[in-house]
């Protein structure tokens, strides 16, 4: 009898083994819609890797992704400017972001009057009185892909051709949304659907390339001295520092910090916290305006910091943090060219 128990047991413990390991494989059959070692997986929850080592042996190894509430079901445009991005659906939540006007954002849900949305890779709560939801499901906007190897596929569905595979940070132009799926154009002409929780919906049109190629301009002319009036390398002020690295990329910009912010060149930031690397960043002290909107100029850089022509006090071209202090206090916006 102990050893018929011992069977038993035995039994139990390989069954209970048998059913977690099931549900593991039911829960790796809908893995998220990325490529896997030439292959791809379909689904929303966890991603099945396998590395083969050098001794042939196989590790299998279980990777968390995007959760199924990120699947926007619909899309929206934005009908206010300075349209605060909350973290709860409540007036009195903390604001995640700001968000401009006629800005296209991805609705995941609806809770009480809110839209819970998705924009530029931030998620939060937003008024349903601005935001008009789309109904055609045809539009153009910006989209960043959020994932390494995400397909593009013939057709929005999880078992469609894959046509391609894009990487994390490549920009795409959506043009349309079915079925929790965004149309889009690639880089380089190619056509198709990727999943819309593996796209950020965005107003950034420029490439990372033009991005990342604005900072490093800007910061080859680190410690340059501090000229009124100067707009070369052999000297700058804020605004001809500004003007210049910007045409270095073919974008024309006027030489003075007011008129660059009133240019109406590019999509203008009112928060801090919503500002990308590569965008303007304008500041008034009204000690040094002469009743002018703007006193000085720079460039965010990202992480709390931007680039700029201080003064020939400070150093000339320097580094400044924006999150605290003199600069945020007289901080009036950012522009994104």
């Amino acid at each position: 009898m102990t050893y018929h128990a011992g069977r038993a047991v035995g039994f139990v413990a390989f069954s209970a083994a048998m059913t977690m390991l099931l549900a593991a494989m039911a829960t790796v059959s809908a893995a998220d819609d990325v490529s896997v070692g030439g292959g791809s997986n379909t689904g929303s929850s966890l991603l099945l890797s396998t590395e083969v080592t050098n001794s042939s042996s196989a590790a299998v190894q279980l990777k968390s992704a995007a959760a199924p509430d990120n699947i926007a079901i619909g899309v929206g445009c934005t009908t206010g400017s300075g349209l605060r991005l909350r973290s709860e659906a409540s007036t009195s939540s903390s604001v995640v972001t700001q968000i401009e006007k006629s800005v296209a954002v991805a609705i995941l849900g609806e809770q009480d009057g809110w839209y819970y949305v998705s924009y530029d890779g931030k998620s939060g709560y937003v008024s349903a009185d601005y935001v008009i939801e789309d109904q055609d499901g045809i539009f153009t906007t910006n989209g960043r892909v959020n994932g390494e190897s995400v397909n593009v596929r013939a057709s929005g569905a999880a078992d469609a051709e894959s046509v391609a595979t894009v990487d994390s940070g490549s920009l795409v132009t959506v043009n349309g949304f079915s079925d929790g799926w965004y149309a889009v154009t690639c880089q380089y002409g190619t056509t198709g659907y990727i999943r819309s929780d593996f796209v950020d919906l965005t107003s950034a049109a420029s490439t990372s390339a033009s991005v990342s190629g604005v900072v490093s301009i800007a910061k080859q002319y680190l410690g340059t001295r501090y000229t009124y009036g100067g707009a070369a390398p052999g000297g700058f002020d804020c605004s001809g520092f500004t003007m210049y690295v910007f045409k270095q990329m073919g974008v024309s910009l006027p030489h003075s910090a007011t008129s660059q912010w009133q240019s109406g060149a590019g999509q203008k930031i009112t928060s801090t916290s919503a500002l990308q690397a590569g965008d303007l960043v304008f500041f008034c002290d009204p000690s040094r305006s002469l009743g002018k909107a703007c006193s000085h100029a720079g460039i965010y850089i990202g992480d709390g910091r931007f680039i700029h022509a201080s003064s020939a006090n400070s150093g000339g071209v320097i580094i400044s943090g924006l999150t605290s202090g003199y600069y945020n206090t007289y901080f009036v916006g950012g522009m994104r060219i």
